[in-house]
């Protein structure tokens, strides 16, 4: 029904569709569809920047299949739990990681280094002369070897930057073997 005046007679016919609940009251009913739809939704820019630090902890922590599965919950691909694992925002801008993605992923690899690393000196505190002379020992190296590994599977990888910090170029010089002219084939040829 188009706005503006309208006469009783189309006023009643358009009440007379309405479900009414209650002489005084009219209910309308309204319809709301919620569509499955991959891909942005109207007006949404981008995924948050804590999901993205929250995915690429969890691939860094608990490995990439399940920050596969939370990214899946959310719909995110996989190329972006890739790139939120490096630090990145999105594939193209993997070379250039989020100073924000990063250092929440550092602070939660820290904070997993440090249990290790308490984990760790106990295990090798509670290996004594005595727990050497029996079975157990081997129980607590394992231990031990397990927190050294976490460690090391936890710590970023060592990047040597240059002055300033800028990566500098780096330069593979290609020196050929010579060779004595003895180790050549002869042709002769004739003129």
């Amino acid at each position: 029904m188009p706005i503006g005046l309208v006469s009783d007679d189309d006023l009643q016919r358009e009440l007379s569709n309405l479900q009414t609940v209650h002489p005084k009251k009219v209910q309308i009913e309204s319809r709301v569809e919620i569509l499955d739809k991959r891909g942005r939704a109207v007006g949404d820019v981008n995924v948050p920047d804590s999901l993205r630090q929250i995915i690429g902890e969890e691939s860094v922590i608990n490995g990439r299949q399940s920050a596969l599965e939370l990214a899946k919950d959310f719909g995110v691909s996989p190329s972006s739990v890739s790139a939120y694992a490096n630090g990145a925002t999105s594939t193209k801008s993997y070379d250039s990681p989020t100073q924000s993605i990063i250092s929440h992923i550092n602070k939660s690899r820290q904070r997993n280094i440090k249990k290790a690393s308490r984990v760790l000196s106990a295990a090798i505190e509670a290996i004594t002369q005595d727990k050497l002379d029996y079975a157990d020992a081997t129980d607590l190296s394992g231990i031990a070897k397990d927190m050294s590994v976490i460690i090391k599977n936890l710590e970023p990888p060592n990047v040597v930057p240059s002055d300033n910090g800028v990566k500098s170029p780096q330069f593979v010089i290609f020196a050929p073997q010579f060779r004595d002219e003895r180790s050549f084939e002869v042709i002769d040829v004739k003129e």
